[in-house]
């Protein structure tokens, strides 16, 4: 009797230790790939990465990162149509996916999204008229052809009539305007200094943008100003190396369209450790010019 009543026991006892193995601590890292920029960032298990890489997850995970960074919201959350768009830019062509939600209690018909655009864009399908029942959404489509390099700008409208409304009574919501972005269409690209001297010469247009910035150092600048215009440095980086204050550079770049984009930093480091100096850009075209200008001034601070 007491043998049985110890193996009792000692069963007892293997049964609670079982019950206090913990799983998953309340430490434990949540893993959540479409927060992450890449694979292995915030994930600390060596196995978990390796199975990501099997599987091709970091591509999608990426992928769907590169999305959100595209999707523009083009009405207020308290408009009556709430709508946002996500914008796929493919060479020549822009494709647009715009969400539709009717945040009313009534049918919303003949609803038609019209777009215009400011620069060399042109729509090629239009949207067709919908009928949106209350609280229910849609997935309206439109295409755009791009014809040069240059920030374009999108903008439109979204018109409809409310049942049981007088039909006189159109309602309209205006939309958010969608920049499109013009490094969407530079890539970096290389050439000789005596090629890039005859098209400096050459070209007629020319953006002359005054150095602002909160950089201290030369080359840190001149790096950032690589970065944000995708542009190449044709300066070898051995003779821009040293103590000097100031620095001058070559950056060359050319549009999916075969356009060139040429670009002079010119710059110096004053006595109280500030960066002035100029950005000049040249291209044959003004649209080059002035969309990457615009894109300098706006990121030059950082």
């Amino acid at each position: 009797g007491e043998m049985l009543a110890a193996e009792a026991s000692e069963a007892a006892d293997g049964r609670s230790t079982a019950k206090r193995v913990v799983d998953v601590h309340v430490d434990d890292v949540l893993d959540i790939p479409q927060l992450r920029r890449g694979v292995g960032e915030a994930v600390f298990d060596e196995l978990t990465v390796d199975i990501y890489r099997a599987t091709g997850a970091q591509e999608r995970s990426e992928d769907g990162t590169l999305r959100l960074d595209r999707v523009f919201q083009l009405t207020g959350f308290s408009d009556s149509v709430y709508s946002e768009a996500y914008v796929h830019v493919h060479q020549y062509d822009i494709a647009i996916d715009v969400l539709i939600v009717n945040q009313t209690a009534d049918t919303l018909s003949n609803l038609t999204l019209t777009l215009a655009t400011l620069g060399d864009l042109r729509v090629v399908e239009k949207p067709q008229a919908v009928t949106v029942g209350p609280r229910d959404f849609r997935m309206l489509s439109a295409s755009l052809k791009v014809s040069s390099t240059e920030t374009g700008i999108i903008f439109g409208e979204i018109e409809f009539d409310v049942a049981g409304a007088s039909a006189n009574d159109k309602s309209c919501v205006v939309l958010n305007d969608i920049h499109i972005d013009v490094l969407d269409y530079i890539q970096p690209a290389s050439c000789t200094l005596e090629e890039f001297r005859a098209m400096y010469q050459e070209f007629e247009w020319e953006n002359k943008v005054h150095v602002a910035t909160t950089h201290t150092e030369l080359m840190a600048y001149l790096d950032h100003i690589c970065a944000s215009t995708n542009m190449r440095l044709l300066t070898p980086r051995e003779a821009l190396e040293g103590d000097a204050s100031f620095l001058s550079a070559n950056l060359y770049a050319r549009s999916i369209f075969g356009e060139a984009a040429l670009a002079n930093v010119s710059i110096e480091k004053t006595a109280d450790n500030k960066i002035v100096g100029y950005v000049r850009i040249r291209s044959k075209t003004q649209g080059i010019a002035l969309s990457l200008g615009d894109r300098i001034t706006l990121r030059q601070k950082g």
